[in-house]
């Protein structure tokens, strides 16, 4: 089922959560540890990453160093096989354009609709590490407006190179990302919504957000949105801090801004048990004010663990359902 249709046809609040696949060598066990605990709240979607090559340097015979290509979280497409057919869950795949060709990411799609996957999040994906700025991959895309314009093709039977008669045509729904802070590139919030309209205008048909921590700015973000006419469900994205040195962490990797009042409550903290506590306290009011304001799914990043946010989701889903049966009766 697609994510708007999840939405439309809830009679209450949805959980929603996002995995990384394991590192290379390691189990899917991983995966399944994580969305165990978290299936008793019905998550009508699980999102899994997908991650670009990565570049490491070998010792050679010769004592040179040689540059080699990694994918260190490989597995995606065949993850979001596995949840659907254990869970019988939507799973939803990142697509990204680095280190991607168009013909990769057509073999993927073609994949995925062999599936039965009906949802993709088209991203541009980060820079590597040691490059200074994104650069694509010969003879893939630049932006992830033109990563979507390929599979909304494909949506219509538009195959690359070859002229296919009559070609089965893909049905994906495509979600896009939305920044309440803007996107770090972006030189201003209203240069950024005009991208994020663009997107909608051609297809996209949901919006996930990155993290952030002031619901202040999901609410301007929201209005901003509809202002301009993008009319889209926009999920909030929400990560709790379990360490300290994710104060200096998050607004260095992901350009958000962290609260006065709770980067005051984790300074004040003598460890890390007691960082983690603050955190899920935060991120338990905020998802309760979230579903205040009307958003319409609860979209978790679990980093690969689940112990934190199903602490929080147990909270919010607990909390919520005892109000709704309140006012019901």
């Amino acid at each position: 089922m697609k994510i708007p249709e999840h939405i439309k046809n809830a009679k209450k609040p949805l959980f929603s959560f996002e995995l990384l696949p394991p590192l290379k060598g390691q189990s899917i066990s991983q995966i399944f540890e994580s969305i165990d605990p978290l299936m008793e709240f019905n998550p009508p979607f699980i999102d899994v990453t997908y991650h670009r090559e990565d570049f490491i340097y070998k010792k050679r015979h010769d004592g040179l160093l040689e540059k080699v290509s990694t994918r260190k979280r490989p597995g995606t497409v065949s993850i979001c096989a596995a949840i659907q057919f254990k869970y019988k869950v939507d799973a939803v795949p990142h697509l990204i354009c680095g280190g991607f060709s168009k013909e990769d990411t057509e073999n993927a799609l073609i994949e995925l609709k062999f599936l039965g996957i009906d949802n993709v999040l088209v991203l541009r994906g980060d820079a590597r590490k040691e490059d200074g700025g994104f650069i694509p991959e010969p003879n893939g895309h630049a932006y992830a407006s033109e990563l979507m314009g390929q599979v909304l093709e494909m949506n219509q039977g538009k195959y690359l190179h070859e002229e296919l008669i009559s070609a089965d045509k893909t049905d994906f729904c495509i979600g896009v990302a939305g920044y309440p802070e803007k996107h770090f590139e972006a030189p201003n919030l209203r240069s950024d919504l005009k991208y994020l309209k663009m997107k909608v205008d051609m297809g996209a048909e949901y919006i996930v957000t990155q993290m952030f921590y002031d619901n202040k700015k999901y609410d301007e973000f929201v209005k901003a949105c509809r202002a301009i006419g993008i009319n889209v469900p926009i999920i909030p994205g929400l990560k709790p801090i379990t360490t300290k040195k994710q104060l200096t962490l998050l607004p260095k990797v992901f350009h958000i801004d962290i609260p006065e009042d709770l980067a005051d409550a984790v300074e004040a903290c003598k460890t890390d048990k007691e960082v983690r506590e603050i955190g899920i306290e935060w991120c338990i009011q905020q998802s309760k004010e979230l579903i205040d304001l009307g958003a319409p799914v609860l979209h978790y990043y679990t980093m690969g663990k689940s112990d934190t946010t199903r602490r929080i989701a147990s909270k919010v889903f607990t909390d919520t359902t005892h109000r709704i049966a309140s006012q019901v009766f």
